[in-house]
């Protein structure tokens, strides 16, 4: 269950806002720091777990850490809400399918 870690890592709003900080594409600790209310080694430790969740991937860029969302990662978060969308979809196609049969066999 890859999915478990990523739901796990997301519960924290600080975490969560990290995270969409980084929608807008690869950013270091301090550009994600800037304006939150936690210190950058606080940024640093919400972007471990995420890391260690898979939601996320760093790389050097000389000196400092540049950090992105990572799709493999998030890839599995959004398989896993998939199926309950495809699941809903089902079930309304199964309502739509039995209402034209009632309505056919009604005429």
């Amino acid at each position: 269950m890859a999915y478990d870690k990523a739901l796990a890592a997301l519960a924290d709003p600080t975490r969560r806002a990290v995270f969409e900080r980084l929608r807008t594409g690869p950013k270091p600790v301090g550009r994600i720091a800037d304006g939150l209310p936690v210190s950058r080694p606080a940024v640093s430790q919400h972007l471990k777990v995420l890391r260690d969740a898979g939601l996320v991937a760093d790389q050097a860029d000389g000196a400092r850490r540049v950090y992105y969302i990572d799709p493999k990662g998030l890839g599995a978060l959004r398989a896993w809400l998939d199926q309950f969308w495809d699941q809903a979809l089902a079930a309304f196609a199964a309502e739509v399918d039995d209402t034209t049969t009632t309505e056919e066999e009604s005429r």
